[in-house]
């Protein structure tokens, strides 16, 4: 059967998150996209959001049933539902896990042709022979603490395992770093807990001072992405514009803590990266680490990704340099 790239019928869980405001106004303005079924716990309005494209349908991810219904005559499953933080160990891993080998089931069982997954770099890992500039051939490997990290390599593999045994559904996979942009949850956030209020007000005071405010900062190596650009990439995927895999995806460039602390306005002055990355690697050995804190782990080697396949395989190109998807962030 000929792949179908026209007259689109695609299913989208969780299309309200950061990953779905990047893909949305694609489909919705996308001639090959007929129709958008968005697949939500709790009710919204496409409408309102002029998404005229999308039907809403109330589903959650640990309802095969509910899947399966919302499923029902789609060409493309996009499968953006997924835990960050928060909740307890079982029903993170019941959404997450659980809830995405469910959603592969429903599409397979719709008669979907391509299942498209936002995976993540924290897939690959942070372990110390990791190496700088990984391609998609370079093995995804649980982290040893951080539970995101964890489940995210683990459904890279149960996927592979999935698709094997299904394998009229073809199966993309994407891995962006950070996700940056407008809509981004936590983009925004640099100081935590009760002081998250106050994040706004503080750096637009910051970025206003007529005399930066001197900040000694690691140099860490970091990746970005614009949700756009992530959005794009989706896109690409939904109507086959290169052959399934998994495809690393990032801005331009590769930034450091010291370009993110400059652009809050601070007068960045750069510390060798290597004593925070073993403070973060003894931290993340600590017994019985809340999942919070299990984020540590993630500056405990650096995570930096080769996106050359998504740019010569898939046609994508991102619009934002990783620097532009920061201040973005920062200026909206």
């Amino acid at each position: 059967m000929p792949s179908t790239t026209t007259g689109l019928t695609v299913a989208v869980t969780g299309p309200t998150g950061t990953f779905g405001y990047g893909l949305m106004p694609l489909l919705q303005a996308d001639p090959r996209v007929s129709k958008v079924i968005g697949i939500a716990r709790r009710p919204f309005d496409p409408a309102a959001e002029g998404w005229t494209k999308m039907e809403y349908r109330q589903g959650d991810v640990r309802d095969p049933a509910a899947l399966r219904e919302a499923c029902e005559g789609a060409d493309v499953v996009v499968h953006l539902a997924f835990l960050i933080v928060g909740g307890s160990g079982d029903m993170t891993r019941a959404i997450n896990v659980d809830g995405t080998l469910n959603t592969f089931r429903a599409a397979a069982d719709a008669g979907a042709e391509r299942f498209v997954y936002a995976s993540s770099i924290a897939a690959y890992g942070f372990h110390k022979d990791n190496p700088v500039g990984m391609t998609e051939d370079w093995p995804v490997r649980p982290a040893d603490k951080l539970f995101y990290a964890q489940e995210k390599a683990e459904l890279e593999h149960l996927l592979q395992q999935e698709a094997a045994e299904r394998p009229e559904l073809a199966l993309y996979l994407l891995r962006p770093p950070v996700v940056l942009g407008p809509h981004t949850i936590g983009g925004k956030t640099v100081f935590p807990g009760p002081l998250a209020p106050l994040n706004k007000h503080l750096q637009g005071m910051f970025r206003r001072l007529p005399v930066p405010v001197p900040a000694a900062v690691p140099d860490i190596k970091l990746q970005f992405i614009h949700e756009d650009d992530v959005g794009r990439a989706l896109l690409q995927c939904v109507v086959a514009a290169g052959p399934p895999g998994a495809y690393n995806i990032a801005g331009d460039g590769v930034l450091s803590a010291v370009d993110v602390a400059r652009e809050l306005g601070f007068l960045a002055v750069p510390l060798p990266a290597g004593p925070v990355h073993a403070a973060a690697r003894a931290a993340s050995k600590v017994p019985l680490l809340p999942s919070s804190m299990q984020w540590v782990e993630a500056f405990s080697h650096p995570a930096v990704m080769d996106t050359t396949r998504a740019k010569t395989e898939l046609g994508w190109e991102p619009q934002y340099t990783g620097l532009e998807a920061l201040q973005d962030t920062l200026d909206s």
